[in-house]
């Protein structure tokens, strides 16, 4: 190519590009601890923040993060004092009630939106080119505008209490946003005010629910009158599931005895453990059922 035109025609340059990437968020401490989503900060090489009060933007560090939950905690490596937001209950909220939304839509600084709550405990799927789908199981819809660079900021209820946060927009219809309610967050910023670490009870499975299809297909092929629970899509290596034997298309069928029978329940079960606690979980392989133990682990600070 080069001998008939010479260098009139070069190759682009293939250095690698630095990118960047901007969302919001909210100091939930006095010494700089700051909420936001996982996808805000997912795979960056260097963090900054910058507050309202200044233009300068600080280094901060992510401490903790979980791609499943979509949320991440970063810490502000600054000694000034921080004035944390207030966090209220979104257990008690009801369909009608105001709603406020604050980020940085498009780069538009402290931007406020109002609306209202629209639904509750929304269940939806995001697919991502780079990484596997999120799929949340339990968000606030809302009215209030949301958009790219809302993520990760607060949604406040009218005494300006932290309700939410800001995570998902439809792109198929108006008013139809979405935010991970406030209180699946509060024991992770508990744990980093009271003991300076995250300590959350660990099993290290992905998995995700049988629809009615696929359990039919192995009730017959297995010959089983019935059949609930989960299946295991992925054991994390070296965790407390992969010590006990589970397995990939392992069914789990009980936790201590008690039965599975939605997506939340492994969950919630694992949650009230303590570390070091071992559980008995009754597992279907290959259509025969098995008896394995498992010991909880801490949860590593990031996944």
């Amino acid at each position: 190519f080069e001998y008939f035109f010479g260098d009139r025609f070069q190759m682009p340059d293939q250095q690698p590009k630095t990118q960047e990437g901007f969302g919001s968020g909210f100091v939930v401490s006095s010494d700089g601890y700051v909420v936001t989503n996982e996808h805000v900060i997912h795979n960056a090489n260097k963090v900054e923040v910058t507050l309202s009060n200044s233009e300068d933007p600080l280094p901060a560090e992510v401490v903790w993060s979980d791609y499943d939950a979509d949320l991440a905690v970063l810490k502000i490596n600054d000694d000034q004092e921080f004035h944390p937001i207030k966090m209220g209950n979104s257990d008690t909220l009801k369909p009608g009630d105001w709603a406020i939304a604050i980020g940085n839509p498009f780069g538009f600084e402290h931007t406020v939106t109002t609306g209202v709550i629209s639904a509750l405990g929304r269940p939806i799927n995001i697919s991502s080119q780079d990484s596997g789908p999120r799929r949340y199981t339990n968000l606030i819809q809302t009215d209030a505008a949301i958009n790219p660079g809302n993520s990760g900021g607060p949604l406040l209820n009218i005494n300006g209490e932290v309700i939410g946060i800001n995570t998902a927009v439809s792109l198929q219809g108006q008013g139809i946003g979405f935010a991970i309610p406030i209180n699946e967050v509060k024991s992770i910023v508990k744990d980093l005010q009271e003991k300076g670490e995250i300590i959350q009870p660990w099993l290290g499975i992905y998995y995700g629910e049988m629809d009615t299809k696929l359990k039919e297909q192995y009730k017959e092929y297995y010959d089983l009158d019935k059949l609930n629970g989960v299946m295991i899509g992925k054991v994390v290596e070296d965790s407390p599931a992969y010590e006990a034997g589970l397995s990939p298309n392992d069914i789990i069928a009980k936790i201590d005895d008690m039965e599975i029978t939605k997506l939340e329940d492994v969950k919630n079960i694992i949650n009230e453990k303590e570390i070091g606690d071992t559980v008995r979980i009754e597992i279907i392989r290959d259509g025969y059922n098995k008896l394995l133990f498992a010991k909880i682990g801490k949860r590593p600070s990031q996944l």
